[in-house]
């Protein structure tokens, strides 16, 4: 007797079919994922600006002048996911980011809290917030 080998047309047909429902849950989020990454990168790029921006605070005694706050601090170099970077005021950080990390704008407020400096994360982009990290989005 013959034996039948391989698939037949029908089984073939599922497993493409199942790979396609697949590929169509996992292109979004895996598009979300890479968004999110480099809105990250964004916040990376502040931390040496939060460093300079904590000393300068906590070498005033705890207090936000806003003429000293950002003394030294060295504006990040455009990337290709973050466009641009800078202090202002009382040491408040702003990081937009490329089209590409869908031109989000986080902006970083130091608060002395006694013996340190703590950072508050906000965005203004309402909608984009699944794109920024948790600690910046605002709870609704």
């Amino acid at each position: 007797m013959n034996a039948q080998k391989g698939f037949t047309l029908i089984e073939l047909m599922i497993v493409i079919a199942i790979i396609g429902i697949l590929a169509a849950i996992a292109i979004p989020a895996y598009t979300d994922y890479t968004v999110r990454a480099r809105v990250t990168e964004a916040l990376t790029t502040a931390s040496a600006m939060k460093a300079t921006v904590s000393e300068n605070i906590m070498s005033a005694g705890g207090t936000t002048i806003a003429s000293s706050a950002c003394n030294g601090v060295i504006s990040a170099s455009a990337t290709t996911n973050v466009a641009s970077s800078a202090c202002s005021g009382s040491g408040v950080i702003s990081v937009t980011t490329t089209a590409a990390a869908k031109g989000i704008v986080l902006t970083l407020t130091p608060k002395y809290t006694g013996g340190n400096v703590a950072w508050q994360c906000t965005t203004t982009s309402g909608d984009a917030q699944k794109y920024v990290p948790s600690e910046c989005r605002t709870t609704s």
